[in-house]
C-alpha cells in the first residue's frame, strides 16, 4: 500500500470524544446496575430499621404468644446461630476448596483430576436444596437430629465448588516462570506452591471465598433440612454444634411468612444484619488483603 492509500489518522479531537463517549456509555452501564441495588437496599432499611433496637439483640424470639402479647422479642440467638454456622462452613471449605484448586491447577496430569472435576462441577450445578438433603442424609439421619454442624457442611458443599474453581483460576494466571524458578533453587514442588504461588495469587483466592461466603449466608433451603432453627438459645456450650440452631436465612423466612406484623418487621431487620454482615466481611478481607 502506499503512503497515499494509507487511511487518515484520527484527528485529536475525534479520539477525545470517542474516549467520553465510552466513559458516558460506563457510566450508565453501571448507573443501570447500582440503581436496582440502591433500591432494593433502602427498602430493606426502610422496612426494618424501625425494629432495629436493644430487644432485638438481646432477647429470644420465644413463642408466637410473646408476638400475641405484645412482648418484646429478639434475635440474638439467631444472630449468633448465624456466625457458628457460617464460620464452621468457611473453616471446612477453605483449605477443601483450594487444596482442590491446587490438585486441578498444578498437577494437571495427574489420574484423579478428570473424577475431581467431574465431582466439583456436579456438585456447582447441584441447585442448593439437594445439598442440604445431601446433608441431612449423610449427618442428620446418622446423628438422629437437626444440628448446627450439619448445616455448616450443607453450606461448606455450597461454598466448596466456587472457591475450588476460583483457585484453580487464579493459580492458573501465574507465569509458570516463577515456578521454575522455585525448582530451580532445589525447593520441592509442594513448597514452590504454598511459599511462592499460593502468595502470589491470594488476591484471587480472597475473591473467591468472599463469592463463596456471599453465596452461602444467604441460603436458607440448606438449612431447613440440617440445622432446622430454634427460638431459643441453647441452654448448653455443645447445643450450638449438636442441637437445633437458628441463622438468619431461614429465620427471615419463616419470619415472613408468619401471621404477625411485628414478627415481619423484625424479618426486614433480620435482612438488615444479613447484608451488613456481609458487608463487613468484604471490606475486612479487602484490607487484610491490600496489608
Amino acid at each position: 500500500m502506499s503512503i497515499r492509500e494509507m487511511p487518515a489518522p484520527i484527528s485529536l479531537g475525534r479520539r477525545y470524544l470517542r474516549d467520553r463517549l465510552m466513559l458516558g456509555l460506563l457510566a450508565i452501564a453501571t448507573l443501570l446496575v447500582l440503581v436496582p441495588l440502591l433500591i432494593v437496599i433502602s427498602y430493606v432499611v426502610v422496612q426494618g430499621l424501625g425494629a432495629l433496637n436493644w430487644d432485638f439483640f438481646t432477647r429470644e424470639l420465644g413463642s408466637p404468644s410473646r408476638a400475641q402479647m405484645g412482648q418484646a422479642t429478639g434475635l440474638v440467638h439467631t444472630i449468633i446461630g448465624t456466625l457458628v454456622v457460617d464460620s464452621l462452613a468457611l473453616v471446612l471449605a477453605v483449605p477443601l476448596g483450594i487444596g482442590a484448586g491446587i490438585m486441578l491447577s498444578e498437577y494437571p496430569d495427574h489420574p484423579l483430576n478428570p473424577l475431581l472435576r467431574l465431582l466439583n462441577d456436579t456438585l456447582n450445578g447441584m441447585p442448593a436444596i439437594l445439598k442440604g438433603l445431601l446433608a441431612f442424609a449423610l449427618i442428620v439421619k446418622p446423628m438422629g437430629t437437626f444440628s448446627g454442624i450439619s448445616g455448616a457442611i450443607a453450606l461448606t458443599f455450597v461454598m466448596l465448588p466456587i472457591i475450588a474453581r476460583a483457585t484453580e483460576s487464579a493459580l492458573m494466571i501465574i507465569p509458570w516462570s516463577i515456578r521454575e524458578a522455585g525448582l530451580a533453587l532445589g525447593l520441592p514442588r509442594w513448597r514452590v506452591i504454598l511459599s511462592t504461588i499460593v502468595p502470589t495469587a491470594r488476591v484471587g483466592l480472597v475473591t473467591g471465598i468472599l463469592i463463596a461466603f456471599a453465596r452461602a449466608v444467604g441460603e436458607a433451603a440448606p438449612l431447613m433440612f440440617t440445622s432446622f432453627g430454634n427460638n431459643y438459645l441453647p441452654s448448653r456450650l455443645s447445643g450450638w454444634l449438636l442441637g437445633p440452631v437458628d441463622t438468619l436465612p431461614q429465620r427471615l423466612y419463616s419470619l415472613a411468612i408468619s401471621p404477625y406484623k411485628h414478627w415481619h418487621e423484625m424479618g426486614w431487620a433480620a435482612g438488615i444484619v444479613l447484608l451488613s454482615l456481609v458487608i463487613v466481611t468484604f471490606i475486612a478481607a479487602r484490607l487484610a488483603v491490600r496489608r
